[in-house]
């Protein structure tokens, strides 16, 4: 079974045509695990609706809370790019032994249709989720990335290496 743990960021976004801003409705995760024909076994959670850059250590406190306290041993953490790395320092410095736990998001939100990188990314995470030994890691792009050697690219929307 896999837990996955809902943060809100720009994957959970939809779009008001009226005033052109981007607010939060609800989680469209277990549309895309359907649209995906996930067979996997997962369990979805949502811990909160917020944009990263709005994010708390309070709310850090709480993901990692509820990373400790389930059962399963591979978490998928969807969140918002913006401080996806510092979400992935704290949970990696909470030393939370014999989980694997992947930080995941979306440059474009999921209701923009094909345009978005969320729809890759989630399925990237699952893989990555079930295929790596425990740790905290970043998966964008479809690539995975060690929490201590990640970075967003501001530039190119890209997460890439530090080293």
């Amino acid at each position: 079974m896999i837990q996955v743990f809902i943060t809100g960021g720009t994957f959970d976004k939809e779009y008001n045509f009226i005033t052109g801003e981007l607010f939060f409705k609800d989680t469209h995760l277990k549309a895309m695990f359907e649209r995906g024909r996930c067979t996997l076994d997962i369990d979805i959670k949502t811990l909160m609706m917020v944009d990263s850059l709005e994010m708390t250590d309070d709310d850090r406190g709480i993901i990692e809370y509820n990373c400790r306290r389930t059962k399963f041993k591979d978490i998928i953490i969807t969140h918002g790019t913006d401080t996806m790395v510092k979400t992935a320092e704290w949970l990696a410095k909470a030393n939370i032994v014999d989980k694997t736990i992947v930080l995941t998001g979306a440059m474009i939100p999921y209701a923009f249709g094909t345009s978005s990188d969320g729809f890759f990314n989630l399925g990237s995470a699952l893989a990555f989720s079930t295929a790596l030994p425990p740790g905290v890691y970043v998966a964008m792009n479809g690539r995975y990335f060690n929490w201590d050697n990640v970075r967003k690219n501001r530039k190119t929307g890209f997460f890439e290496e530090l080293s």
